[in-house]
């Protein structure tokens, strides 16, 4: 019997699945979708995740949060979804999100998953008007970054792809909420890891970097290298936005 017959004659299995669509039919009220969030298991925070109507107060907010990190894939990816869905909505989300998410965003923004990556960065955008929202990601942004610049340093030829890989993908993400936030931090600090950066073998770190550098009209010396780069994407970057 091979894996796929295995999983599909498991009667846990089943259970599971009937059980995740009961869930998913009930009518459940916010203060059970809560607790749901707080006490449930992988399906039912999954579920309750999808199902949340509202984000009235830091409470609610907290109960999203806390499952944004640290946990299951799916129940991740499912907040995300819900976070995003939220902000780009309800003022009122954005605010009770914008004092108290900045730590956890940034964590989210280097998931392994790239889903909840992009979703965040998303929500991200709707809450930079906060000034301590933007002061908290963004410190953590730059300290990933940095983090992410340090250890691809290290790393030699015989070091295994998917240890540099694991960098490469946290450096990417982090370049990518800096596409929206460059203007947020000290410049010196920006042109430090800009030049690093234009420096990366990986193409799409170089291509991140220019779309940083095309969007805030500055850093001219670095400008004319990747506009003269070998990749066609990084390249682009610069002649595109002539047409724009």
């Amino acid at each position: 019997m091979n894996g796929f017959e295995k999983l599909n004659n498991n009667p846990d299995n089943d259970l599971n699945i009937e059980n995740a669509y009961k869930l998913s039919e009930n009518t459940h009220s916010h203060a059970e979708l809560c607790d749901m969030l707080k006490n449930g298991n992988i399906q039912e925070k999954q579920i309750a995740a999808l199902k949340f109507d509202k984000v009235g107060n830091s409470d609610d907010a907290i109960a999203l949060l806390n499952n944004l990190t640290g946990c299951d894939g799916k129940i991740r990816e499912a907040v995300a979804y819900k976070i995003n869905s939220l902000i780009s909505h309800s003022q009122e989300a954005r605010e009770c999100f914008s004092e108290i998410a900045g730590e956890t965003f940034a964590k989210a923004t280097i998931d392994i998953n790239a889903n909840i990556c992009r979703l965040i960065v998303n929500s991200a955008r709707y809450l930079k008007c906060n000034k301590n929202f933007e002061k908290s990601y963004t410190s953590f942004i730059i300290k990933y970054t940095n983090e992410a610049l340090a250890e691809l340093d290290k790393f030699i030829f015989r070091d295994k792809k998917y240890v540099i890989n694991k960098q490469l993908f946290k450096l990417y993400w982090c370049l990518e909420a800096l596409i929206y936030f460059f203007d947020s931090i000290n410049e010196n600090t920006l042109l430090q890891i800009l030049t690093q950066c234009a420096a990366q073998q990986e193409y799409t770190i170089r291509e991140k970097c220019a779309e940083i550098i095309m969007k805030s009209g500055k850093y001219y010396n670095l400008r004319q290298i990747l506009e003269n780069d070998d990749n066609y994407y990084v390249k682009h970057v610069f002649t595109s936005s002539k047409h724009l």
